[in-house]
């Protein structure tokens, strides 16, 4: 054992207080000002020097409904049997209950919180009960370009503004650029503390009543992508800070996983730059639920340049300029499914066991001149100080820049692609007519989404999938406790929002964020109500020392 571990045996700690919070997201801010808030003497540790998160970078809409068992429902069904039912209660119960929460937090910070009804992303039962609640107004941060590291501002920017400013109050400590190492163990297997790395130095604290792991997923780790998603390689899309720390901190001291493989994102474009350190997004554009494109979700869609609403403007779902095609210049997807933040991906995971590799990965988005010019085809966003990448109006700069490659006819396009140009110019030609009869018998894109590539010169952009945000983590219970693979409850520690989510199946649009406020506040008032919050005991071990 180093130095360190052998003075934490004897029960020497640099200093203690009552919670520890792992992670300045969504669920660590209000795991923090929950617990702050009762008199607990609470730390929140962050490893980035800039809080926020991957929620920071969100659209900011938190799931909510209006029935409780009908939510249920739909979560069951998006669940896929995958979460025990006892946890799909305890969310379904606070989604009904959780907007009233933030409406109270946003007057308090002199904001706007909106409530709108949202289908839920499929015609599954219960799917008419959900909704959104949105911050959309703060005063302090309209007209600014940038908070913290997140630019531009929107209503992920707005919401953790509202729950960070609910941390201020509170009293919580918050040390930033303050990485979690460890957890620390007694002799009893309670978690009783962590070793962070502050200025430079190893820190033993110490928690009277419990830690709680808020601190992600493992979306901008290689190696557990590698490890636990079938697609390779998947690009980081918005956040470099979460790197699996709690995922790995909770297996050491002997935490049960679920739900790795599962992970949530659109596939997007490669950037010409191989240094730049994330994938590029698409143009957002209307989710849709099947059987109901008359109500569309228009979160985190910019509003028109008509200065007309998003609402307003999404009776019918808008053109897309591209279709997708794999390295052998085939269509295999509907290039607009109904949620395309999250279906997006799935279809780039197949593997072709004749060429020994993944044929759709990367693949091709292409289109032509009257795409070119319709709108700005991709976007950033990045809760990041460094990557600041503005997209041009008419996607030119992309094509000076090597995003988007030109060609003067199909034949070019396919040589510069290496792909087979008579395998792309008739699954051009094929689409072409898809669009001219309104019906594609392919793959099922809508009509109204459709539009010929027809008009050179063509452009191609390397497309593969953008990982938002990964499901897996450790296995948790209904009071956000961390659970062994037995089943029983690892005294002291607790996990809430992203990491370890309950989504193992599929993903429910502003699940996540909902996850982060119900269970922030969960996991903060179970372990202030523990009988060991007072109970004193030094006897310290670290946790990879236990047998």
């Amino acid at each position: 054992m180093t130095a360190l571990d052998q003075a934490d045996e004897v029960g020497l700690f640099d200093r203690e207080v009552d919670v520890i919070v792992v992670g300045y997201g969504a669920a660590g801010a209000v795991a923090a000002a929950e617990a702050a808030s009762t008199g607990a003497h609470t730390l929140l540790l962050e490893k980035m020097p800039f809080p926020g998160g991957l929620s920071i970078a969100s659209a900011g809409g938190i799931r909510i409904a209006t029935d409780a068992d009908a939510a249920f429902a739909y979560l069951q069904a998006t669940c896929g049997g995958r979460t025990p039912d006892d946890l799909l209660r305890v969310l379904a119960d606070g989604m009904t209950t959780i907007a009233g929460h933030l409406q109270q937090l946003a007057e308090k910070s002199g904001a706007t919180a909106s409530v709108s009804p949202a289908l839920g992303n499929y015609p599954l039962p219960g799917f008419e009960s959900l909704g959104y609640c949105e911050i959309t107004h703060v005063p302090s941060l309209e007209g600014a370009e940038a908070y913290h590291a997140m630019s531009p501002v929107k209503n992920g920017v707005r919401l953790f503004k509202v729950l960070e400013d609910d941390v201020i109050r509170s009293g919580a400590e918050v040390q930033l650029e303050a990485p979690v190492e460890r957890l620390l163990r007694d002799r009893n297997g309670r978690v009783i503390g962590v070793r962070a790395l502050i200025a430079g130095r190893q820190t033993a604290i110490r928690a009277t009543a419990g830690v709680i792991l808020t601190c992600g997923g493992f979306e901008a780790d290689r190696a557990m992508q590698r490890q636990f998603l079938q697609a390779d390689p998947v690009m980081p899309g918005a956040f470099l800070g979460n790197t699996g720390d709690g995922i790995r901190m909770a297996q050491a001291v002997g935490a049960d996983l679920w739900h790795m493989w599962h992970y949530h994102g659109p596939y997007g474009l490669h950037h010409s730059d191989p240094d730049y350190p994330f994938g590029l997004f698409l143009k957002a554009v209307p989710m849709w639920t099947p059987g109901h494109t008359d109500s569309l979700s228009t979160l985190g869609v910019e509003a028109p340049a008509s200065g007309r609403s998003a609402a307003a403007e999404s009776k019918k779902l808008p053109r897309l300029a591209w279709i997708v095609v794999d390295q052998k210049g085939r269509r295999f997807m509907n290039e607009y499914p109904p949620y395309p933040g999250d279906a997006g991906v799935r279809p780039f995971d197949h593997y072709d066991f004749e060429q020994q590799g993944f044929p759709r990965n990367p693949a091709f988005m292409i289109f032509d001149e009257a795409g070119r010019k319709m709108y700005p085809l991709g976007r950033a966003v990045h809760n990041d100080c460094h990557p600041r990448y503005q997209w041009s109006a008419d996607n030119l700069q992309e094509v000076e820049n090597g995003i988007f490659e030109p060609a003067g006819s199909l034949d070019e396009l396919a040589r510069k692609m290496a792909v087979p140009a008579d395998e792309l110019r008739q699954t051009v030609a094929r689409w072409n007519d898809a669009v001219s009869a309104g019906i594609d018998a392919d793959h099922g894109r809508l009509p109204s989404t459709m539009m010929p590539i027809a008009e050179p010169p063509y452009y191609f952009g390397r497309v593969g999938p953008i990982v938002i945000n990964t499901q897996g983590g450790p296995v948790h219970d209904v009071h956000q406790r961390v659970l062994d693979p037995f089943g029983d409850s690892i005294p002291g520690l607790y996990a809430a929002g992203e990491l370890g989510s309950l989504f193992g199946h599929l993903y429910m649009s502003g699940g996540n964020l909902a996850e982060c406020l119900i269970g922030g506040r969960t996991a903060a008032r179970h372990c202030l109500a523990q009988p060991e919050m007072n109970a004193g005991t030094t006897d310290l071990q670290p946790a990879k020392a236990i047998s």
